[in-house]
């Protein structure tokens, strides 16, 4: 444990540029706390000491801010950046060297029984406020864009947006044109488009008030 704890430290000093000496990671990042408290309880957990187990989360949760249930398996050089808000579930199950930021569930859909929480591979990135829902996995490698909405498997390699989700990105190729400053304005389009049909509609009644008075004559 105390091993997974040094390679956490120096897995934030990597990936956090603010972050100045060991000591002050160690002292004042709340999601280091968060997985030393997690990694404790992880252990009382395993040996069916439950009620102690979801004790120390609970302290942990009042502490960092940080929600991790005592049953999730976590792996080596897990950071939360910032923290606040992040909710894991039971069942979730984390690689190594995961990255996750404020606001981040890893939770379930409610649908699910036994393995309901998502299993998240090694050297995920996971932006601020999303939420992965359900019992599948996010692949190696891959960016869940801030504030998205998974809910089916992520393939290794890929950058998912959205709500719900999709992939946009895979291996460095992009999959679709999100050119939003370029994108055609629908409102604009549906305009236009009744514009058109009343065109159409005065033509015809010209046409016909032509043929009425025509008659007429």
């Amino acid at each position: 444990m105390f091993k997974n704890i040094r390679y956490d430290i120096r897995a934030v000093m990597d990936r956090d540029p603010a972050a100045r000496s060991a000591a002050e990671v160690f002292l004042l990042y709340p999601g280091i706390w968060a997985v030393i408290f997690h990694r404790l309880s992880h252990f009382l957990f395993k040996k069916r000491r439950f009620f102690l187990a979801r004790l120390i989360s609970q302290f942990s949760r009042w502490v960092t801010g940080i929600e991790i249930h005592p049953g999730a398996t976590i792996g080596r050089g897990f950071f939360v950046d910032h923290g606040m808000g992040v909710v894991i579930g039971e069942t979730a199950e984390i690689g190594d060297n995961v990255t996750i930021y404020q606001g981040v569930t890893l939770g379930g859909t409610g649908k699910d029984k036994g393995k309901r929480h998502p299993t998240i591979g090694n050297n995920v990135l996971i932006g601020t406020g999303a939420k992965v829902l359900g019992p599948f996995r996010v692949g190696d490698n891959s960016k869940i864009a801030a504030n998205a909405v998974v809910l089916n498997e992520v393939p290794p390699n890929c950058t998912c947006v959205g709500v719900p989700a999709r992939v946009i990105k895979q291996d460095n190729k992009r999959f679709s044109n999100l050119d939003h400053i370029h994108s055609p304005d629908p409102i604009a389009q549906e305009l236009a488009r009744l514009l058109g049909r009343i065109e159409k509609l005065e033509s015809k009644l010209n046409i016909k008030n032509n043929s009425e008075g025509g008659n007429e004559d």
